[in-house]
């Protein structure tokens, strides 16, 4: 099972505040102009790293990061890995942000899915070279948000996605199927309620910030909507189809198969171990975190883990990744891609895996028994093949946050699904997507 840390707990909960203008108008090269220049002239040959290998790491990742990369010194005995833990999300960007403009930048960085596209037009972040790493080994959610303007600025580290994790044991007492749908949401949860099984059939994100707001990425791509345009300039927040999704969602509430006041994000595990919720969608570290709990084995004995529900349109899961970027200024930038090169093999994802409970972006390495036979991970692994990113967007960091916000209103009845969008587009229409 995992062995997700609670460092990686923290930083999955980290809340991520508006970034000034001021940054996004620096960072993200809003004015136009090209994607900043690469390291097509870094030779990144076979031969072993040496010197010094600065990494700033954040914080879910750092703390068994340290360890692991003597792996990599092992191989390459004249070379030290230094490794940094930071604080994750904002926090983390705002420092990369400081760092290149004082020009005190580490050798390598590792990013978030959710929040690399605006680090990627700060101009600090160097191309990946080519032919450094096969894009085809890869999962196309994991690969596929690292390029900006035709360039690849990162390699997929590790990836997960979020599924329906619920009560299996709780439901074959009630007679209840786990949802297909969403309409057997309703279903579901209803039926878990009258059986007594659980106070609330759903339990939904309520961090009221981008990551709420990327759970109902999920919903608005099942309606068929989407929340930028076609080219990924302009934001469609408002869409009719949106305005449904997000209507749907909010019934949840009104209904009263969720609550919009728990569970918080770290009240998870107490709540479905004692039957409060039945389901919660959530990334695969879930399990670790229910053994930790409550004992080895506790979460294989009770828990089901399904796709996220079909809407109209079909099936999407939300996925993200953990990638690893050289900065531009790196002062070992040969050694500094040798260690992204090691760490994008898939014995060294699947070891990662193994040490920390990070899923390999790497496709080959879900074929290891430790993986392969884990039936808890059968969804995840559909869920990557299925699901989409965040908008790939500078701007994603406010805008999501901006969604998440109004999603509350709805949540607590205080407005439509459509005056809740129709005030995030005038916002996000306000900030632009930071692309042009």
């Amino acid at each position: 099972m995992f062995k997700k840390s609670k460092l990686r707990r923290s930083a999955l909960i980290v809340t991520v505040p508006l970034l000034t203008a001021t940054l996004l108008l620096t960072g993200c090269g809003r004015s136009g102009g090209t994607a900043p220049a690469g390291s097509a002239s870094v030779s990144v040959d076979d031969s072993p790293a040496t010197g010094t290998v600065t990494v700033w790491a954040q914080a879910g990742e750092g703390g068994p990061l340290i360890d692991f990369v003597k792996g990599f010194e092992k191989e390459n005995p004249d070379v030290k890995v230094k490794v940094t833990s930071l604080p994750a999300n904002t926090a983390f960007d705002a420092k990369i942000t400081a760092a290149v403009a004082a020009g005190t930048v580490p050798d390598v960085i590792n990013l978030y899915s959710q929040t690399q596209s605006t680090l990627f037009r700060t101009g600090g972040i160097a191309t990946v070279p080519d032919g450094l790493v096969d894009s085809a080994t890869f999962f196309p959610s994991s690969y596929e948000p690292t390029v900006d303007k035709g360039a690849a600025y990162a390699v997929p580290w590790y990836t997960y996605s979020q599924v329906l994790y619920y009560r299996a044991d709780l439901a074959k007492k009630a007679g209840v199927e786990p949802p297909k749908t969403w309409q057997d949401m309703k279903t579901f949860a209803k039926g878990m309620q009258d059986a007594g099984a659980a106070q609330y059939g759903l339990g939904l994100g309520i961090s009221w910030d981008q990551y709420s707001a990327q759970e109902l990425n999920n919903y608005i791509l099942g309606n068929g909507g989407n929340l930028l345009s076609a080219d990924g300039k302009t934001w469609t927040i408002n869409d009719p189809k949106n305005v449904e999704a997000l209507d749907f969602w909010g019934s949840l509430f009104a209904d009263g198969y969720a609550s919009p006041d728990a569970p918080q994000f770290l009240d998870v595990v107490p709540f479905l171990t004692s039957g409060k919720i039945a389901s919660y969608n959530n990334g695969p570290w879930l399990m670790s975190w229910l053994d930790g709990a409550n004992g080895k084995g506790w979460a294989e004995e009770h828990i089901g883990a399904v796709l996220p529900p079909a809407g109209p349109a079909g099936q999407s899961a939300g996925v993200g990744s953990g990638t690893l970027a050289v900065m531009k200024a790196a002062k070992n930038p040969t050694a500094a891609w040798k260690l992204v090169r090691w760490m994008s093999k898939p014995e060294t994802q699947l070891a990662w895996y193994k040490a920390s409970g990070n899923l390999p972006a790497v496709q080959s390495a879900w074929d290891d028994p430790s993986i392969a036979d884990n039936s808890l991970l059968d969804a995840v692994k559909e869920g990557i093949k299925i699901g989409h990113p965040v908008p790939a967007v500078p701007t994603w960091g406010q805008v999501g946050g901006i969604i998440g916000q109004q999603m509350e209103r709805v949540a607590r009845g205080s407005a439509t699904a459509k005056e809740a969008l129709d005030e995030a587009q005038s916002q996000a229409a306000a900030l632009g997507t930071g692309t042009k």
